[in-house]
């Protein structure tokens, strides 16, 4: 695996490539916007998401799809709820065989599918697909700061040549075989992130922090293990890893917009501000649904749910949290 493309030229996409070239790998980008193609192909830069990183002069960037698709395997950078429409656009396109892996984290919201189904539906049948998932920041990953990821692929030969055509010594992928899993606690995390950002925004304490995020922890692996994942996997980098790092920092969009909620700031004004999209926005309301339909209690993400997509009021919503009964852990 020698060339790859990258579909979606944001912040993520963008490190990624950065990441291929430190691993030696031929990369070439596609972009929507005009400007960020221009910005990556004549000065190596991509401002309009990751600001004063210079990137290496050897990433092409098109805004035509079929280069990219011209490659040994493709990654999906396209935001969660926008990936079934870039997919596809694709598929008619698609190289036989050329596996697709999905760097997005999210529920799809009108049909409750996790990503892998989504694009499953769509792609041709012969394309593997696999999931990249973890605790990354795309301003240190472009950066080159260590980070380590979950690749899940169902097949492990096909899972493990992707690893080692995107790992590098600062860029360490894991290898697994739960696609759930690893999209689960990708998904779920940015929702409880949401969560942990107004219990910061709120002054409620370290202690209540802890006790969400490990309540938290629990909803996530409950869901996670009545679609068919596998437990374990969410004490991995994609549940557990990713849980912390989006759950706990400013530089997570996730996190922060739900510290401006806890501060007392409109949804609508802070949403207004961001070029960015906020997937646990989108993802809550999918959380939900999808717990209700396999019968999974998970209060944290309805309680999000409420004051994200139905204007419950925070500080009501978090006293009903509070006030439920006890029972064992």
């Amino acid at each position: 695996m020698q060339r790859i493309g990258v579909i979606g030229g944001g912040a993520w996409g963008t490190a990624l490539a950065q990441t291929l070239r430190r691993a030696g790998r031929d990369v070439v980008v596609w972009a929507r916007e005009p400007a960020v193609v221009e910005a990556i192909n004549r000065r190596h830069e991509n401002p309009d998401y990751l600001p004063g990183v210079a990137l290496d002069p050897k990433i092409h960037a098109t805004a035509e799809p079929t280069d990219a698709l011209a490659a040994d395997a493709v990654l999906l950078v396209a935001p969660a709820q926008h990936l079934r429409g870039v997919c596809a656009l694709l598929a008619p396109r698609w190289p036989t065989g050329v596996p697709a892996v999905i760097c997005a984290k999210g529920i799809e919201q009108d049909s409750g599918l996790l990503m892998h189904e989504a694009v499953e539906e769509v792609l041709p049948a012969d394309v593997p697909v696999a999931v990249l998932s973890g605790p990354t920041f795309a301003a240190e990953v472009v950066r080159g700061l260590p980070t380590a990821v979950t690749l899940a692929c169902d097949d492990e030969w096909q899972g493990r040549a992707l690893v080692e055509a995107i790992g590098t010594a600062t860029f360490r992928p894991y290898w697994t075989a739960d696609r759930i899993g690893a999209e689960i606690g990708g998904a779920v995390k940015n929702v409880m992130a949401i969560a942990s950002g107004i219990v910061e925004g709120r002054r409620l304490g370290d202690n209540a922090r802890a006790a969400l995020l490990t309540r938290g922890l629990a909803e996530i692996s409950r869901l996670a293990v009545a679609k068919g994942g596998r437990p374990e996997t969410l004490m991995g980098l994609s549940g557990l890893g990713d849980l912390m790092l989006t759950a706990s920092s400013l530089q997570s969009r996730n996190y922060s917009l739900g510290f401006a909620l806890g501060e007392g700031k409109p949804l609508a004004d802070i949403l207004a501000g961001r070029k960015a999209v906020t997937e646990g926005v989108h993802t809550a309301s999918a959380v939900v649904a999808l717990a209700q339909r396999l019968g999974v209690d998970m209060p944290i993400c309805a309680a999000v749910d409420a004051v994200l997509n139905h204007g419950a009021a925070l500080e009501p919503t978090i006293q009903a949290l509070l006030a439920r009964p006890f029972k064992a852990e």
